[in-house]
């Protein structure tokens, strides 16, 4: 009979259990890890691209990633399953030789990653320092006759069933923070970030979108990097990024994505029209009397990290990859603004996001942080070079600053 106590499960003998059952239940463990395995690769990916490394030498890793979680369950099926020790046809664990132990312990490792991660996911819960004042979703299609994907390389992905691609969140948040100038209550900032001008997902979409926020004012307007998948579409943004005005001014930084193609060129066709590059420096405004110095990072990738003053009421940091938390906190930056990680692009129930670029993997996909003395809110970005959404919608939001305790609830 069947023993897999090292599962904790009593020896089959102890409770005569047939072996069909014993063999359907060896199908789930196999199962089981199988899963593992895989979010040891994803991991694997997520750390790899959080290095200033080409997008061709990311493609190349990538590869290694859709081989092994390909052909690890297929030789652990038919390894363990079939042959060896037939574990789907009454066989036993005690028969594992110790290279297929092997096997079972590293998809064991990568098990209790994600059963952690799936914890810690259903733990989380915003800072008490964030209230959403507001939160509405808009279908694209539905303000538009003009098509909103075309013919590109991944059109086939935008047009799956259930993608929720063309269906964009726009929020309204309130955050309250401490030591926040009374000139500065108040103080509203629109995050955008991601927008991955590639092709497939049309320039309508972005127009619309344009559209929408440009009717919403706001102080600051923050752009936190990845624009361009495609270097022939900076002639969208007149068009897009262009329309929006912020009262105080448009900032931007760029991303890894534009690091990919001429970002000399894609700076340019922002200031032309009058957005503020704040890469790699700061600079200071003064709103009522009180010093907003403003910075922006896109390291590792480009630049240098931006080096605050000490005497600055209130420091705001654009930082494209959220892995440059750390760094803002040591310099004791306010507020944080990041994108980067698209929040996963896709969330599975129960378990939240798996694809994460960043050495921190899924931990800051995407929404707010609190970490004293900084805070930091990771936008999910609007599209991606794959327009593929699943549980993640696309995000624009509008930030009001605050300086009085939350509300209680």
């Amino acid at each position: 009979m069947l023993n897999i106590c090292a599962f904790g499960v009593p020896a089959a003998s102890s409770f005569q259990t047939p072996s069909v059952l014993w063999s359907v239940i060896n199908l789930f463990l196999l199962g089981l890890l199988s899963a593992g395995n895989t979010a040891i690769w994803v991991t694997y990916v997520n750390w790899t691209h959080s290095f200033p490394w080409r997008h061709s030498t990311l493609q190349r890793l990538r590869s290694v990633h859709d081989f092994f979680v390909v052909v690890v369950p297929v030789v652990q099926f038919f390894w363990l399953g079939v042959a060896g020790p037939g574990l789907l046809f009454g066989g036993s664990w005690d028969d594992l030789n110790p290279w297929m132990w092997g096997l079972v312990a590293f998809c064991s490792i990568g098990l209790v990653k994600l059963f952690i991660q799936t914890v810690r996911h259903q733990l989380r819960k915003s800072p008490a320092t964030m209230v959403v004042t507001d939160s509405r979703v808009e279908e694209i299609a539905h303000r538009t006759d003009s098509p909103l994907v075309s013919e590109g390389k991944y059109q086939r992905l935008a047009r799956l069933p259930g993608n929720e691609q063309l269906c964009v969140e726009f929020n309204e948040k309130t955050f309250y923070l401490d030591g926040l100038p009374g000139q500065l209550e108040g103080l509203t900032i629109l995050h955008i970030s991601d927008w991955h001008f590639l092709g497939t997902i049309s320039k309508a979409f972005f127009v619309e979108v344009s559209e929408i926020i440009a009717n919403d004012s706001a102080d600051l307007v923050c752009f936190t990097g990845d624009l361009i998948d495609n270097q022939s579409l900076t002639d969208w943004i007149p068009d897009t990024l262009g329309k929006l005005n912020g009262r105080l001014g448009n900032y931007f930084i760029l991303g890894n994505h534009d690091w990919y193609q001429e970002p000399k060129s894609i700076r340019k066709a922002m200031t032309d029209l009058d957005w503020i590059d704040v890469s790699s420096r700061t600079m200071t405004l003064d709103v009522d009397g009180n010093a907003l110095e403003i910075g922006g990072d896109e390291t590792p990738w480009m630049g240098e990290e931006p080096m605050f003053t000490s005497t600055a009421d209130f420091k705001l940091l654009l930082a494209h990859t959220p892995d440059r938390f750390s760094a803002a906190k040591k310099q004791r930056v306010n507020l944080v603004l990041s994108g980067h990680n698209h929040g996963g692009q896709v969330q599975l129930p129960a378990i939240g996001p798996l694809y994460s670029p960043s050495r921190h993997d899924t931990k800051y996909a995407s929404g707010l942080f609190h970490e004293s003395p900084s805070m930091m809110h990771v936008s999910r970005g609007l599209s991606g070079r794959h327009p593929l959404r699943f549980r993640c919608l696309p995000e624009v939001t509008r930030i009001t600053l605050r300086s009085e305790s939350p509300p209680k609830s």
